[in-house]
Order: C-alpha cells, then sequence, then structure tokens
C-alpha cells in the first residue's frame, strides 16, 4: 500500500473532538444558578405583588380563592399567603412538567445544540420580562415563558448519554448531579445578595418602566442566561449524529401523563415510579426544613442559608465525586437501594431529632442518599432506553420531577400545618421505603 493511501490529506480537515464532560457541566452550572436566584426571593415577592396589585385583578382573585382554601382548611390568612406562594412554585414546576418531554423529544429529532440555543435564548427573554415586571401579570407572564422554555436539562442531560459508554453512563450521570448542587448553592447565595440593590432608590423614574425591587436579581439572571447562550454557542458542539436521528418519534405536545403511563418497557417505567416517588420524598423535605428548624429552634434565615448550603455541599461531594468511585464498585441497583436506606435514616433523625445536631447528621444521610439515587436512576433510564429516544425519555424523567415539585410543596404546607412538622419527615420516609419496593424489582441493565 503507498504512502498516499496511509496518510490523511493535509488539506482534510482534523477530525473534531467530542463534547467534553466539562463543557456540559459548564452549560449546567451557569444555567442552575440563574434559575436559582429567585429562590430566597419568594416570600418577599409574594409580599410586593400582594401590596401592589392585591386588591384587583388576576392577583386579587389568586389571593381571595387562597384565602377562602385557608379558611376552609381552619388557618389563617398568613397561611393564604403560603398557599399563593406555594401557587406560585407549583405553576412554573407545572410549565417543566408539561415541557420537558417535548423539548427532550424535540432534540431527538434535530440535535441538542440546536434545540439548547433556542431554549436558552427561550429562557433570557421569560428574564428580560421579569426585569420590567412592574406588575403582578408582567411577572407572571415571565414565569409562563421561562417555564415553557425550560427544556435545557433534559436537552443537556441527553448529551450526556450521548457522549459517555454504557459502563460509564451513571457515574457521567454524577456531573449532572453535581452541577446541580453547585448551581442550586451559588444562586441562592447571589439572590440574597443582589438584591440588595434597588434600582428606584437611586433611580425612581425607572418605575415607569416596569423597574421594581428585583430587577437587579432578574438582571443577574438574564446575564447569566446570555453567558451561557455565547458559551453554548461557542463550545457545545453537536453530540446527536444524524445517522441517530431517524428512528425518534415525532415531536408533537402530547399529554404527558399519557406518555409516562404507556412508557412500553417495564424498567423504564419502574425506574421512573422509582424516581418520582423519591422526588416526592425530597421536596416534601426541601419544602418543609426551614419551616420545621424555625418552628422547632427558632432559626433565623441566615442560620437556615447556612443550613441549606450545608445541604448543596455535602450534596455537591456525594454526586462529584463519591458516586463515581461507587459506581465503579457496585452497579446501579445496589447504589440506588443504599441511597434510599441512606435517606430513609436521615429523614427520621431530621423528624424525630430532638436536637440541632440531630439535623445535621439527617441532612448528610439525606444529601448522601440524593447523591447516590439521583445518578443512579438517571443512569439506569438512560441505559434501558434506545439511542434514538435518549432525549424523549429523559425529558418524561426531568418531567416527573417537575410534577413532584408542583404538587408536593402545597401538600407538605397543608400537612405541616394541621398535622405537624413530624407527620411530614415520617411521611416522605414512608415513601423512601416504597420506593425501594419497586427498586428490588429493575433489572440489571446489559452493558
Amino acid at each position: 500500500m503507498s504512502e498516499a493511501n496511509t496518510t490523511p490529506s493535509a488539506a482534510s480537515p482534523a477530525p473534531k473532538r467530542p463534547l467534553s464532560l466539562g463543557v456540559i457541566f459548564l452549560t449546567l452550572v451557569i444555567d442552575l444558578i440563574g434559575f436559582s436566584i429567585i429562590f430566597p426571593l419568594g416570600p418577599d415577592l409574594v409580599t410586593y405583588y400582594l401590596r401592589i396589585d392585591g386588591q384587583s385583578g388576576l392577583l386579587g382573585w389568586l389571593l381571595s380563592e387562597s384565602e377562602a382554601l385557608a379558611r376552609a382548611m381552619g388557618q389563617n390568612h398568613a397561611f393564604a399567603a403560603v398557599l399563593f406562594g406555594g401557587f406560585l412554585a407549583s405553576f412554573y414546576s407545572i410549565l417543566q412538567f408539561v415541557f420537558s418531554p417535548f423539548w427532550g423529544s424535540l432534540s431527538d429529532r434535530l440535535g441538542r445544540r440546536g434545540v439548547l440555543l433556542v431554549t436558552v435564548a427561550g429562557t433570557a427573554l421569560g428574564y428580560v420580562m421579569w426585569v420590567v415586571s412592574g406588575s403582578f401579570w408582567l411577572f407572571l407572564l415571565s414565569r409562563i415563558v421561562s417555564g415553557a422554555f425550560s427544556g435545557n436539562l433534559s436537552v443537556v442531560t441527553a448529551a450526556v448519554a450521548d457522549v459517555t459508554t454504557r459502563q460509564e453512563r451513571s457515574r457521567a450521570m454524577g456531573i449532572v448531579g453535581a452541577a446541580f448542587g453547585l448551581g442550586l448553592v451559588t444562586g441562592p447565595v447571589l439572590g440574597a445578595v443582589s438584591v440588595q440593590w434597588n434600582l428606584l432608590l437611586a433611580h425612581p423614574s425607572l418605575e415607569r418602566y416596569g423597574i421594581n425591587p428585583y430587577s437587579v436579581p432578574a438582571l443577574a439572571s438574564l446575564l447569566l442566561c446570555l453567558i451561557n447562550l455565547a458559551w453554548v454557542r461557542r463550545s457545545f458542539r453537536e453530540t446527536l449524529p444524524l445517522s441517530a436521528r431517524s428512528g425518534a418519534r415525532e415531536t408533537r405536545l402530547r399529554n404527558p401523563i399519557k406518555a409516562i403511563l404507556h412508557l412500553p418497557n417495564s424498567d423504564v417505567k419502574r425506574a421512573n415510579e422509582v424516581a418520582f416517588i423519591y422526588a416526592l420524598a425530597f421536596v416534601a423535605m426541601e419544602s418543609s426544613i426551614t419551616f420545621l428548624t424555625a418552628k422547632r429552634f427558632g432559626y433565623t434565615a441566615a442560620q437556615n442559608g447556612i443550613m441549606l448550603g450545608f445541604l448543596g455541599v455535602c450534596s455537591i461531594v456525594t454526586q462529584g465525586f463519591i458516586v463515581r468511585m461507587l459506581l465503579k464498585k457496585a452497579d446501579e441497583i445496589r447504589v440506588l437501594a443504599g441511597g434510599l436506606v441512606s435517606t430513609f435514616g436521615g429523614l427520621l433523625a431530621v423528624g424525630l431529632g430532638p436536637r440541632p445536631w440531630h439535623i445535621y447528621v439527617g441532612l448528610a444521610f439525606i444529601a448522601m442518599g440524593s447523591g447516590l439515587v439521583n445518578p443512579s436512576t438517571t443512569g439506569l433510564i438512560s441505559l434501558y432506553t434506545s439511542q434514538e429516544e435518549q432525549g424523549r425519555i429523559l425529558g418524561i424523567f426531568r418531567s416527573l420531577g417537575s410534577l413532584a415539585r408542583a404538587v408536593t410543596p402545597m401538600i407538605a404546607g397543608a400537612v405541616f400545618f394541621m398535622f405537624g412538622e413530624k407527620s411530614v419527615f415520617v411521611g416522605a420516609a414512608v415513601l423512601t421505603v416504597a420506593a425501594l419496593g419497586l427498586t428490588t424489582r429493575l433489572a440489571r441493565p446489559h452493558r
């Protein structure tokens, strides 16, 4: 064979390097920081819009309905505000529930990069509306737009599946979990800091343009979103080859509940059920923990912030390091079962512990459990799924997580106020036992 046949031509383009997990990690972190900036602002946002729009229009109607429900439950006006705050959080999550499968399925047909650019740009538009949301209806519209375009996570998770082998799939999903932990720790801190600047104090005339006391956190989210858009355009190369797109299903927006109930693969369906039940338990804990510490130990907002930061750091360590080492020695189902047992013990320690240190010990076990459960379930669902449907099935998986976030905070809040804090955490622990029972019926995935 001649040298001409064995040596590449100098004019031939060099093959593109595959997308690295580092690029995916940074994409997720930037997105999640911007997304979670609003978390610590919830009660203040509710108070602000109730004050300026709470007597009439859409907000007045929503508040009156919340108060009627509170009275029917034997609670007072303050509980109505809690219900209303829960409605705002649930509303965004419901939109995520509806649209995540759509964006995931669309990325199966058109590729990950283009869909990711569209969702990031749409999220930026929602943040622009938040910047100028001087009225409640415009703030609600901004949440609608942001929620409708919130397909980033399902698309990026599918990209992780595209660039990893089956043997390393679940360990790589730990990168997604670590990005979650880092983003959800950093974002609330940035939100709490940025809200200290009120543009109206220096420039009152800006109020006519919709600028409000929360425009600076909105601007911070917008800036991060634009940085992410530029980062994706520059560094996020396509991960789904054309040959893998032909078998993807159509992308019209179906009923998400029907899509979940009619998953053809029983193991995919069961793994999604495990993940959903676990999400119910975790979100119940997450939405109630600050109320518990305030009631039981008189914790201030600063003390609760330190406590949640501790939970986030533990999650980062678990999902970024510990789970990756464990999955080298044990399969996903054993790691998943261990995570459920750890969470069960942590929930009981938090719910029943009479001392503050019990809370921290319990949260450490919960963080460990979450760090083991989330990459394991994501990895199992990906391994059970063909390459052509990674986006759609992982979109359904993320959609179920959003459904848990939509329904759980209000239910957990009602249980907390009506039956006491222990009932929430004991109930969540029972849910983890149910998830563990389903886990024993999962098949080990083919390698």
